[in-house]
Order: C-alpha cells, then structure tokens, then sequence
C-alpha cells in the first residue's frame, strides 16, 4: 500500500501472536483480524503499523529443531531494513519457556535485554534520536490444554513471573510497558495462541497506549 512518509512509523517485532497464527490451524488469520492490522486501522492513516511477527522467534537463543528463529540475530536487519522508525513494539519470551531451551523467568528477561540494546544502538527516528520502545510481556501459556502440556512443560510459571521482570527492565531502559497477559488469554484449542477476539482486544489496549506516548 502507498503510505504517506510523513506517517508515524511503528516496528511491531514479535511471534506467531504477532504474526496472527490461527489455534491449531497453522494458517494465518487475515490482516483485519491480526492486532496488528486491526492496530493500523484504529490509529488511522497518520500510522504506519509495520508487521514483522514469525512463528516460533525467540528472544536470543537458535532453535536445533527449526532454524532463523534466534530472535536477537534477525533484529539487526530488521531495524535497518524500516530505519527511520518512531516506535518498535516487542514482544517475545513465549518460545523461550519451550521445556527443551531450559531457560528460567531471568533468562528469558536477559534475552528481551539484548533486543533492548540492539534498539537502542541500531534504530533512529527521524530526528536522528533512538525511537520510543514499547516492550510487552506476552501472553500467558495454559499447559493443561494437551497441545501445550508436553512442549511448554512448565510455562504456565514462566510466563506469569515475566510481568513484573519485564516492567522493571522497561523502566531501567526508559521504555514503556504493558501486560499483555493481564488482558488476554491463549486459545483453549491450543493454550498458547490467540482468538480473534484477543487480538481486537491487544489492538485496543496497544490504540490507547500509543495515543499516551509522545511520537513526533
């Protein structure tokens, strides 16, 4: 689409929650139902929402099993690739809490750290400034849906620990935060991915919270 280059330009790095990964389908919801397409619909024609969501993205760490997930290495392009950029959105750490990476609530928090400096080395704004930085724990995991319980043994605790890591390490990166998992709630299909009516509900809550922040 031809996007007024005047337009707010917002960076939305994340997973298969933001890449819009329909429960248990493994097909794609369309871009009206994704957060991020309802996100630029709701901010209007002055927002430029740009979607750079993967399935299976971690925070810092390469899957064995399924290469050019290593959240942090594809970042660098990434922010490259959409500099000048006003606002970059993460949201990652659910791919982390997988029972074969081991990480704990602290790693997963480390590995978010990296991505955050990466942003803050590598992404400029039109004033030539690092952008704002909005950093979002993700949902939360419900192992007691069987397509969950063996994968993300022990998530359920991972992710609900991860708020309150999160929101501290915003606040020592001058960024913003938002609990995603206090809104929303994954798919009792798969217990780890999202209903269409979550993702209106993250577009709704993310409309708000950009409107607070000061872009240009």
């Amino acid at each position: 689409m031809d996007t007024d280059p005047r337009a707010v330009k917002i960076l939305c790095y994340g997973d298969s929650n933001t890449w819009g990964y329909i429960p248990v389908s493994e097909a794609r919801y369309p871009v009206n139902a994704r957060w991020t397409g309802l996100l630029q619909s709701k901010l209007g024609d002055g927002y430029w929402v740009v979607e750079e969501g993967l399935n299976g993205r971690t925070t810092n760490i390469e899957d064995p099993d399924s290469p050019g997930k290593h959240g942090l290495q594809y970042l660098l392009p990434c922010l490259k690739t959409h500099n000048p950029i006003d606002l970059v959105i993460l949201m990652l750490g659910t791919n982390d809490t997988k029972y074969k990476f081991q990480r704990s609530p602290t790693d997963i928090t480390s590995g978010i750290e990296t991505l955050l400096r990466e942003v803050k080395n590598t992404a400029w704004n039109e004033d030539a400034n690092v952008p704002q930085i909005l950093l979002l724990s993700p949902p939360s995991v419900d192992e007691s849906v069987e397509n969950a319980r063996e994968e993300f043994a022990g998530a359920a605790d991972k992710t609900a620990q991860l708020p309150g890591l999160y929101q501290r390490l915003a606040a020592d990166y001058n960024a913003h935060f938002l609990d995603v998992s206090a809104w929303v709630k994954p798919s009792p299909k798969d217990g780890i991915h999202l209903e269409p009516a979550d993702h209106l509900i993250i577009a709704e809550i993310l409309s708000e919270k950009i409107g607070a922040i000061a872009l240009r």
